[in-house]
């Protein structure tokens, strides 16, 4: 979860406020992930309002592969003057550092931050007819029956891969990790039966929850969430377990201060619109903004949280 400090801070920048800079062109926003998934429709609920404080077309691009890399790359390779710009994700920014044995760049130097945008609720979600009435019934089916229970994610170092791992790790369980290249196919797996559970977003999953073609188990959440109240928390049966989701705009590394201004104040702007904020929280999304400097260190110190983790689940990408 975003720490709270974050989530005022964000909103009082005055000096970025006479940023002077205005976009010439469209601007585009590369996503790491199929059209669908949490972090593409978290941008495009906010298309609009950003399209009306810049002046400027925003166009959404959908660039799936290696755990949102091939979107960081680019956008690395765009040049800094604020047209090209990356929707990136807990996996691009601060997972990625340690899960690639080559990276090739580095999230936290490579990098222009602009802002935070939210903190994301996931849920565990399976079919209804899968035999898990609830959490605890899936994790007996798990101990029951080790390295048999497929456990679908969108990617290798998100939020749901995280998640899975660190189940597996604290409950004692051997699942089989399924990876997807975004949100949209993994839900149809679900669904359909094909996988047995998955920790996803709640914009992907929520309509599904509420029309019955998905069970809620629990959230990976400190606590329970207002969206699914009913629905108890994993820490509820694993006491300490939490996975934070969080997405944020970033640019190629070298862009002008006045150009990194601007877009902030844009960002501030969408977030505190009402119909915005509330089309987000609607898609388990709290609106976090923050200024840069805020999000650098933010990234910072995910990276240096989430390493352990990771290498203590032997979890690697060449």
């Amino acid at each position: 979860m975003i720490p709270r400090r974050l989530l005022l801070a964000g909103l009082a920048a005055p000096g970025l406020a006479c940023a002077q800079w205005a976009p010439t062109r469209p601007i585009r926003i590369v996503v790491g992930f199929s059209a669908g998934g949490g972090t593409d429709i978290t941008i495009r609920t906010m298309a609009a309002r950003l399209q009306a404080s810049l002046g400027q077309p925003i166009v959404v691009e959908n660039r799936p592969g290696a755990s949102g890399n091939l979107a960081s790359e680019a956008v690395l390779r765009a040049p800094p003057d604020g047209h090209t710009l990356l929707m990136g994700t807990i996996a691009a920014l601060a997972i990625n550092p340690t899960l690639f044995r080559n990276l090739g760049f580095d999230p936290r130097v490579d990098f222009s931050p602009i802002s935070l945008t939210g903190d994301i609720l996931n849920v565990f979600v399976c079919a209804p007819e899968k035999p898990f009435a609830d959490f605890s019934a899936l994790l007996a089916a798990a101990r029951a029956r080790p390295d048999t229970l497929s456990n679908g994610h969108s990617g290798v170092g998100g939020s749901g891969h995280l998640a899975g791992a660190l189940l597996d790790a604290m409950a004692g369980i051997r699942t089989i990790q399924v990876s997807y290249r975004g949100g949209g196919a993994l839900i149809a797996d679900i669904i359909s039966g094909k996988v047995d559970f998955s920790c996803a977003t709640a914009s992907t999953t929520l309509p599904h929850i509420e029309s019955g073609r998905l069970r809620a188990l629990a959230v990976p959440s400190p606590a329970r969430s207002p969206l699914l109240p009913n629905t108890p928390a994993v820490a509820e049966t694993l006491p300490g377990y939490a996975v934070a989701n969080w997405n944020a705009l970033v640019g190629p590394r070298g862009m002008a201060p006045e150009v990194v201004a601007r877009l902030n104040l844009a960002m501030r702007e969408a977030l505190a619109d009402p119909e915005v904020a509330a089309n987000l929280r609607r898609h388990g999304v709290e609106p976090a903004p923050s200024t840069p400097a805020e999000l650098a260190r933010f990234i910072r110190e995910e990276t240096e949280k989430w390493a352990p983790v990771i290498r203590a689940s032997g979890a690697t990408v060449d």
